[in-house]
């Protein structure tokens, strides 16, 4: 029986590599709450919109089963940190560490929100890896900026209403949600625009480096299908 080929390419694995960086550096700077002009968000907003844009860029040149490697390679190097991080905090100081308190602000991120975010990155980044996928069928490759924008939209929308509910019910009020989930997804859509010259251009140069333009057509959309590369 012939096997598929299933090899990936260095360009593919610097990619994975940067994706896993992003979302345990983020998961560490959402600890710190940032005020430019009249605008209050957390440090996170800073990396995590990056983890979209390569998504975009897996999803349109390798296609929907790289990307979704991609995002379960994501979650698992960032849960293994989560993990990890939450150990340490755990197990006591010694007797002459007097940063207890400090290392808990940053690494003790409480399970609610550990869990609220893990189920929202799932969510979120799927379903935008999906939209990438349909919209690069229907358009026939066209109009690349249309669907990396659009699938920014809807990932970010789905991760936000996701998130905030999960993390934050019974916490702030629930009139406050709509404002923190339309502000985070106007501003990290805004990023990904801001963007979107240098993600055409890493596209572009991926491509005509590996000779790949993938088109998801016949496939499985399945989430947990991972082998099918």
């Amino acid at each position: 029986m012939k096997k598929e080929n299933q090899k990936v390419s260095v360009l593919f694995m610097l990619f994975v590599t940067l994706f896993c960086v992003c979302l345990i550096t983020a998961n560490v700077l959402e600890t710190k709450q940032i005020s430019v002009s009249i605008a209050n968000f957390t440090g996170g907003l800073l990396v995590f919109p990056v983890s979209y844009i390569i998504n975009d860029v897996v999803c349109e040149v390798w296609g929907y089963r790289r990307a979704r490697l991609l995002i379960w390679l994501g979650f698992a190097m960032n849960f293994f940190f989560v993990v990890m991080a939450a150990l340490t905090d755990f197990i006591p100081g010694a007797s002459y560490w007097d940063r207890n308190e400090a290392f808990h602000s940053i690494f003790g991120l409480a399970p609610r929100i550990a869990a609220a975010s893990f189920v929202a990155f799932l969510a979120g980044s799927f379903i935008n890896a999906y939209v990438m996928s349909r919209m690069k069928l229907s358009s026939n490759g066209r109009h690349f900026a249309n669907r990396a924008i659009m699938s920014t939209v809807f990932g970010e929308l789905t991760d936000s209403i996701i998130f905030f509910p999960l993390a934050f019910s019974f916490v702030l009020p629930w009139e406050e949600m709509p404002s923190l989930v339309i502000t985070q997804v106007v501003l990290k859509t805004l990023y990904e625009v801001i963007a979107l010259p240098v993600t055409r251009r890493v596209v572009k140069f991926v491509k005509e480096h590996d000779n790949e333009d993938v088109y998801d057509r016949d496939i499985s959309y399945n989430i947990f299908k991972v082998k099918n590369i």
